[in-house]
């Protein structure tokens, strides 16, 4: 982590709304110095708030050159990366796996796996050059790395995967002090889930409401394995709203 009596650092993606901007102010909240990373600079800002520990960097985490400028520019302002939040995503495309285009296939996979691995690529560079060596990477997963809705081939693929590039990022970052665990949260109330309240599709083509928890109680989640030493590691960890139709048949 930080050298001692230093704050330590964070980068958080997609900070700008929902789950990313409840984990940065959390982030904010307990001292950390924040890079808030976005595709649009106001709802950055707004998240930013009047913190003077938040760095607010336009990135389209689909970008290799955003993605390499976005910790460049943390790197500059603090001189170091302790904690990366991979959060960016999107739901993409619903439909039957042969009603899903191409196209929309692969900007999911895109946004919700290729800019996770963009991401932590360039963390783990930074990780292993920096002194003292080291930091945790911290991917936010889903209940669909587990089980999928229906009718969401394509974020749901892409979530399994999340959790082989955690298991991956895992072990190679033992050598270097790079801890990596996974949080899978089923849903936290946000923007992408505020739908369920009316009705989700179950898998028995039913339209059923389903519960939600605070976003506010994920953040605290993602603070707490961010704040550990890197001596220990949640590898994976799953938060969900007590209802919702996940364990058993619902």
């Amino acid at each position: 982590m930080a050298e001692t009596g230093a704050a330590p650092v964070a980068v958080v993606t997609g900070a700008g709304s929902g789950l990313g901007r409840a984990i940065a102010q959390a982030l904010l909240g307990a001292g950390f110095r924040v890079a808030l990373a976005g595709r649009h600079a106001a709802p950055l800002r707004d998240t930013a708030g009047t913190s003077a520990n938040a760095l607010v960097v336009v990135t389209d985490v689909t970008d290799e050159a955003a993605v390499t400028n976005l910790f460049g520019a943390t790197r500059e302002s603090w001189g170091r990366v302790d904690v990366l939040v991979n959060n960016a995503g999107t739901f993409g495309p619903v439909g039957d796996v042969d009603e899903i285009s191409a196209d929309e296939w692969r900007a999911t996979v895109d946004v919700n796996l290729t800019g996770y691995f963009l991401c932590a690529a360039e963390a783990v560079r930074h990780m292993k050059a920096q002194k003292p060596m080291g930091g945790r990477i911290i991917n936010n997963g889903s209940i669909s790395a587990h089980v999928p809705r229906p009718g969401t081939a394509a974020y749901a693929t892409t979530k399994h995967a999340i959790t082989g590039l955690t298991k991956a990022i895992s072990l190679d970052g033992r050598k270097y002090n790079i801890a990596c665990g996974q949080i899978d949260i089923g849903n936290a109330a946000t923007d992408m889930t505020h739908g369920f309240a009316a009705g989700a599709r179950q898998a028995d083509g039913t339209v059923k409401q389903e519960p939600t928890f605070d976003a506010a109680y994920a953040a605290e989640q993602v603070l707490h394995m961010a704040q550990l030493p890197l001596s220990a590691n949640v590898q994976f960890v799953t938060l969900m709203a007590t209802a919702m139709p996940y364990i058993g048949r619902g």
